[in-house]
């Protein structure tokens, strides 16, 4: 009565299964999966490898930049400066910048920073040609048109003939404030342990370049150690007998504030720390630093009397 259907029974096809890769067996795919991550660790580690000898290789463009032109005597923010021409220990003749003291007032010779010229310093220490103080401001060997390379023998050399010149003036002895900025602070520091000296400024000072050099580039592995120039300041303060002044701004990101410190705790009584709390590496004249200076002068330099 009904016809029977009939169905076809059911067949369960198989696939084949898909290589990971062509032609490459499993285990060895996962291998070389498994070792990417260390390739490129081992590139990222090349990488910065060169890059921190890049870096060392040009630290002295790094540290001593140089490349602002000459200063011009004409625009300065002091009148009556003259230029006068000094000759190193080891020959070279450099342009330096002077203007004599009144009676009874010493002569700040400035070591000025790492950047720019003493043409860029005039505006901020007219403050002292005001009150009667001389000034010389040294200008580097490869600094604002002067011949050489600096490094650090080489403005030791520099700040010598300076003092040298002023000697031969008849400026010496207590007549004399050694006044340093920043990179200039190792400079001044070094010719007062050698040298009798009135007293001692020093402004955004450090215990050593390589100890600012370990802080600005701590990702370098080594970079205090491997600094060529190291200005080691702080072994050599406690051999400066004179009054010392250091002036340090709190926010200072250049050099920072513990470094000054180390400085000073390694200085000889009678010494002062003026720490400016808004100020930075390059502003302390904003935060009164001027008056600063004036009044430890006034307190701890007898008078005298120098041409």
């Amino acid at each position: 009565m009904f016809a029977k259907v009939l169905t076809a029974p059911k067949r369960f096809v198989t696939r084949p299964q898909q290589a990971v890769s062509r032609g490459v067996p499993v285990s060895h795919e996962l291998l070389r999966m498994s070792a990417m991550p260390w390739r490129v660790a081992a590139m990222a580690l090349a990488g910065y490898g060169v890059f921190s000898l890049s870096l060392m290789a040009a630290q002295r463009s790094l540290v001593y930049q140089n490349g602002r032109g000459a200063p011009d005597l004409e625009r300065s923010a002091i009148p009556d400066l003259q230029e006068v021409r000094l000759v190193t220990e080891d020959g070279l003749e450099l342009v330096a910048w002077y203007r004599g003291a009144e009676a009874g007032k010493p002569v700040l010779v400035v070591t000025h920073g790492n950047a720019g010229h003493i043409g860029h310093r005039t505006a901020k220490l007219a403050a002292f040609t005001q009150e009667g103080y001389g000034l010389f401001l040294v200008e580097y060997r490869g600094y604002g048109g002067n011949p050489g390379k600096p490094d650090e023998d080489g403005l030791y050399a520099d700040a010598r003939a300076a003092l040298d010149w002023l000697a031969a003036e008849g400026v010496t002895g207590r007549d004399l404030v050694l006044y340093g900025e920043s990179l200039g602070t190792g400079v001044a520091v070094a010719m007062a342990a050698e040298r009798e000296v009135g007293a001692v400024v020093l402004e955004a000072s450090y215990s050593s370049l390589a100890d600012v050099a370990g802080s600005l580039y701590w990702f370098v592995p080594f970079a205090g150690h491997a600094i060529f120039d190291r200005f080691d300041a702080v072994s050599r303060i406690a051999a400066i007998d004179a009054p010392l002044l250091l002036m340090h701004g709190q926010r200072d990101t250049t050099i920072p504030l513990r470094l000054a410190e180390s400085l000073n705790d390694a200085a000889v009584e009678p010494k002062r720390m003026w720490v400016a709390p808004g100020a930075g590496h390059n502003d302390l004249y904003d935060h009164g630093a001027a008056e600063v200076v004036l009044t430890f002068l006034q307190d701890h330099l007898e008078t005298s009397s120098n041409p």
